[in-house]
């Protein structure tokens, strides 16, 4: 196949390649965070149908049903969390549209990998919309020079009922309001999640066959990462570059040699070296003061309440926090923090075990399966963000590598017979 002309071959690939390759043209019409919910439910019902069918498909792992058990955990203790809470109907089904909208994502794109959707497609759409962010760059600067309004409209489609208007909003640029200077979040709510998306494209980047498209991925990426001015980003981004940079030499004695000296020299510079990387996390924390007293507050807050008032099932629903947060909900900023407050213990281990399942099972493939290394890389880019972000909420958004994640846990790569040769 030329790497150059990568193009869909079937329903679902069009599916999944124009939901990502349109990402500008729906955050104009505020149609972002709408689109992948429907994605995930259609593509999970055509699967279904292949299966019940007899069609041509993957088969589903265990794993995959760990993550699908999981995330119906999840909704079970939403349910008893309103009950215990006596929150009320209204409340119950509105949390459980959001369910749908959210935490169930994360195990119905990854099984939705199960379908004939290649890699190489995501890849490609992916290193697209890092294409579209640098040729848009200008603009959003120009916007933030010429003083432009940091947010244009929001739109009406909000009506549809979200976690805020900023995932329907049109915004140009941000000040920090800590340091002054402008960031950008382009169509993702807040700077912070671009910073996510950059990091997953870059992943997506690195494994593009073509020169060309992996030059623009890699440049749209490492964009997103420093417009966003996430310093979890950043530390992300370094990790993920080590990561890929280690796997080429990991299997071979040349490591070891290298490893060696340096182990021994950091047995005499240890104490130095502690030292530094003390001052390196003081220093990141100190960089925006205010958001870090902020999220280390929300986090006591919500760790607090779990404790003494919801321990098994948490509190249901999020609640606004005191002036002391800025209002922001409790047990935001954090996907554990989070997960104790509103599905307590119960919900905090339902996605606890998949994803150290998926961590074994990824761990004992990646020597022999290279998507397992992609895989790893995905888990690793979730595993660091859910001590920055609520997880289920920025599902709408990398969504794309979680269908990724799907594909690398099915063992053995299993192809769909209408792909097999039957040549004897």
């Amino acid at each position: 196949m030329d790497p150059q002309t990568v193009t869909p071959q079937n329903a679902d690939e069009r599916i999944v390649y124009k939901a990502i390759v349109y990402s500008y043209l729906f955050w104009l019409v505020g149609a972002l965070y709408i689109i992948a919910p429907v994605i995930a439910w259609i593509l999970f019902c055509r699967l279904l149908v292949k299966k019940l069918s007899y069609q041509p498909a993957s088969t589903i792992r265990l794993t995959l049903y760990i993550w699908l058990l999981g995330m119906w955990v999840m909704l079970i203790a939403l349910i008893v969390g309103h009950l215990e809470q006596s929150l009320g109907i209204a409340k119950l089904i509105k949390s459980s549209i959001g369910w749908a909208k959210g935490w169930a994502l994360l195990a119905i794109f990854p099984v939705i990998g199960c379908l004939d959707i290649r890699p190489q497609v995501i890849y490609r759409a992916c290193c697209q919309v890092c294409k579209h962010t640098v040729i848009l760059l200008p603009i959003f600067v120009l916007a933030w020079l010429l003083k432009l309004p940091s947010t244009l409209y929001v739109s009406p489609l909000s009506i549809i009922g979200g976690p805020g208007p900023e995932f329907f909003s049109l915004s140009l640029y941000e000040i920090d309001p800590g340091s002054g200077i402008p960031r950008w979040r382009l169509f993702t709510p807040w700077a912070p999640a671009l910073g996510m998306l950059g990091n997953l494209y870059f992943i997506f980047a690195l494994q593009e066959s073509s020169r060309r498209w992996k030059r623009w991925g890699v440049i749209g990426s490492l964009l997103m990462v420093l417009m966003s001015q996430s310093r979890l980003a950043l530390i992300c981004y370094m990790a993920l570059f080590g990561y890929f940079s280690m796997l080429k030499f990991v299997r071979t004695p040349l490591l070891y040699f290298i490893l060696c000296p340096i182990i021994l020299a950091t047995g005499f510079v240890g104490e130095s070296i502690l030292n530094k990387i003390t001052m390196t996390i003081a220093a990141v924390k100190g960089a925006r003061a205010d958001s870090t007293r902020v999220r280390q507050s929300l986090a006591d807050i919500a760790v607090e309440r779990w404790w003494n008032e919801a321990v098994m099932f948490g509190h249901g629903i999020v609640e606004r926090g005191p002036h002391m947060v800025e209002f922001m909900p409790i047990g935001s900023h954090h996907t554990w923090y989070g997960l104790l407050f509103v599905k307590g213990l119960v919900g905090a281990i339902a996605l606890a075990i998949p994803m150290l399942v998926t961590f074994v099972v990824l761990l004992l493939r990646i020597f022999t399966h290279p998507l397992a290394k992609v895989g790893m890389a995905i888990l690793m880019l979730l595993m660091l963000y859910t001590f920055g972000e609520n997880l289920e909420i920025l599902a709408y958004l990398f969504w794309p590598g979680l269908i990724i994640l799907g594909k690398a846990l099915i063992d053995p790569p299993t192809a769909p017979s209408h792909l097999v040769d039957t040549k004897q």
